[in-house]
């Protein structure tokens, strides 16, 4: 094949270096592609080493220096290279472009070059401080010869196995709170789920003085009987999710029967078809949406037994529950539930036969509504039932001339509410606060001898936790409040001595039985065990005559023991007799007409349950 004449008279005369610009010729795009080619082709030319591309581990970028430790004449030759005649030869448009891609592969080559340089002199230097502490664990132990070889072998094996487990450590666990880097899991005991839900101190000191009666609440609920749990629900304390809990959450005979997409539930008693909770969510507001005390004393029993004579009426146990809550955060709650909408236009406020009037009980609002009422809004209204509500739903307002405040003078009025509320809060059968969860239940599962399934939930986030405010709102809101404040302190400090003592009684009860099985198996052990002696001394009639008085004087000292432990074991258990206790002792009763293997096989399990109590 002949080439073009452009191509013959490039091949004619070799290529020199100039610094002007070559003249034009016939055909100067063939003549630079052809050019490039051939000059390319040559294998000690510079075009080739153009081509080839730097040396590994060299950056031909601006002002850039050779990285690794590379003859200096292979970058003076690259540098070189831009001012060839090849250059030269191209046009102006493709000697930009071909600048532009020798730049942009310049910077690629110059980062590889960098992580490639600081990869090897990381494991440089890892290697030779895990080499050194290895030889000096090692070093007497191997020789000297094979020491490197073994040393980066097992250098290898340790630095995959720390980045395996890393890998690992990073999948299952990638989060800082890892369960499996808690050491405290396996080094302490589980804490006690009832002290730990309000972060208070272990130790409580009481600042009022109550009886034992007004500390142990066990009350004989017979829920086959016609005993009546009735829910006094007082507004943004929590009552919803307890009211919840006593439907939905609790073990009975004849649980609820609850339908999907209705709140109210059907709580019968076993056997009848009666109801044997008067609550929100079992029988609805029969008396009034959030009827207080004064309404509930009065309304109740009429409502349960309505279809029925006076004369023919049972004699019902009414027994009153509630929930109490810190009274800044219920106001708030209830500011926030009353800026979404809430109004409780329901409630009858029925008080002495009776609802009150528009002059006894004004309203605070004009419209339909005070949704978007701002907060000193709704502090500066004084008609406003949030003040003090949870003292004036737990007080007998008959006391005080119901709504009608030109009754008594105003502080005469507080007092006498306040010390009503007292005394009806501390005779209720129960009542629970919704900053103690777990508390409340436990109370209530000890007052009523009644199980939850699940165990309650403490939140610490509401929508008054969320409100801020400021030192001076907070006093304003604990002075429009100050008969709820100090309501609920004295209900603060009766409920948690109420826990207290119920938990020493408890932890008392649990130490006295168990003395008692240990007193019992004791007791049964060696009348067993002198029983099987004596046994077999009967069987074995050969022995020595002289020893038969000390065995007629031990065996009746043994007797003698014998009766005094068991005088002594029926007199304990006549006291406090168990339901373990009498099974065992009928189940005894009967046993000592068995057999002598059986006695043997007695013995055995009697040292086995003295061992397990010990």
């Amino acid at each position: 094949m002949a080439l073009p004449a452009c191509a013959a008279r490039a091949l004619g005369p070799p290529l020199q270096p100039e610094r002007e610009a070559p003249a034009r010729t016939t055909c100067p795009r063939r003549h630079s592609r052809v050019e490039a080619e051939l000059a390319a082709s040559r294998p000690g030319s510079v075009a080739a080493s153009v081509r080839a591309g730097p040396p590994r581990g060299v950056s031909r970028g601006f002002n850039s220096q050779p990285l690794l430790d590379e003859p200096l004449k292979a970058s003076s030759s690259l540098a070189g290279a831009a001012r060839a005649p090849l250059f030269a030869l191209l046009a102006r448009g493709r000697r930009r472009r071909m600048h532009d891609l020798r730049r942009r592969w310049d910077l690629g080559s110059l980062c590889r070059a960098l992580l490639t340089r600081g990869l090897a002199a990381l494991g440089h230097s890892l290697k030779h401080v895990l080499g050194a502490i290895f030889s000096k664990i090692f070093g007497p132990l191997a020789s000297v010869g094979n020491m490197d070889e073994k040393s980066n072998k097992l250098l290898l094996a340790l630095v995959m196995l720390f980045l395996f487990a890393v890998i690992v450590l990073q999948y299952v666990c990638p989060g800082t709170e890892c369960q499996l880097l808690r050491l405290q899991a396996f080094s302490s005991p589980m804490p006690d789920p009832y002290r730990s839900e309000d972060e208070s101190s272990a130790r409580f000191v009481p600042r009022y003085n109550f009886s034992r009666g007004d500390l142990l609440r066990k009350v004989d609920f017979d829920i086959k009987g016609d005993d009546l749990i009735v829910f006094l629900h007082i507004q943004k304390t929590g009552g919803t999710t307890f009211g919840r809990h006593l439907v939905r959450n609790i073990q009975l005979e004849q649980p609820c029967e609850c339908r999907v997409g209705q709140k109210k539930c059907t709580c019968h008693r076993p056997g009848k078809r009666e109801t044997w909770l008067f609550s929100r969510f079992s029988t609805g507001w029969s008396c009034g949406l959030h009827a207080d005390w004064t309404e509930l004393t009065s309304c109740v029993p009429a409502v349960v037994d309505s279809k029925r004579d006076a004369r023919l009426r049972p004699s019902r146990n009414f027994h009153y529950i509630t929930i109490l809550r810190d009274p800044v955060s219920r106001y708030l709650s209830e500011w926030r539930h009353v800026q979404r909408g809430a109004t409780w236009k329901a409630s009858l406020h029925v008080c002495d036969g009776r609802p009150p009037t528009s002059e006894e009980l004004p309203s605070c609002y004009t419209g339909d509504d005070w949704s978007g009422c701002p907060l000193k809004e709704f502090m500066d209204c004084p008609y406003n039932l949030a003040n003090n509500r949870q003292v004036r739903m737990l007080s007998d307002l008959t006391l005080v001339g119901c709504y009608n405040l030109s009754v008594m003078p105003e502080k005469q009025r507080n007092k006498v509410l306040l010390e009503s509320a007292k005394s009806n809060l501390k005779h209720m059968a129960f009542f629970g606060l919704t900053e103690f969860q777990r508390k409340t239940q436990y109370l209530f599962e000890k007052t009523f001898n009644m199980n939850f399934i699940s165990p309650f939930t403490q939140y610490n986030t509401t929508r008054a936790s969320s409100v801020e405010i400021n030192e001076e709102i907070q006093k304003r809101i604990e002075g429009l409040n100050f008969l709820d404040m100090e309501l609920y302190s004295y209900a603060k400090d009766l409920f948690l001595q109420r826990y207290q003592f119920m938990r020493q009684k408890e932890h008392q009860e649990a130490r006295q039985k168990r003395q008692e099985q240990r007193k019992f198996l004791k007791g049964r052990f060696l009348q067993t065990h002198f029983q099987s002696q004596s046994q077999g001394q009967s069987q074995n009639p050969s022995q020595n005559p002289s020893q038969t008085p000390n065995l007629n004087a031990s065996q009746n000292v043994t007797q003698n023991l014998i009766q005094n432990l068991i005088q002594n074991l029926t007199q304990s258990s006549g006291q406090n007799p168990s339901p373990k206790e009498n099974r065992e002792s009928q189940k005894q009763s009967p046993g000592q007409e068995q057999s002598d293997g059986n006695t043997s096989n007695d013995t055995h399990d009697y040292i086995g349950s003295v061992e397990k109590w010990r």
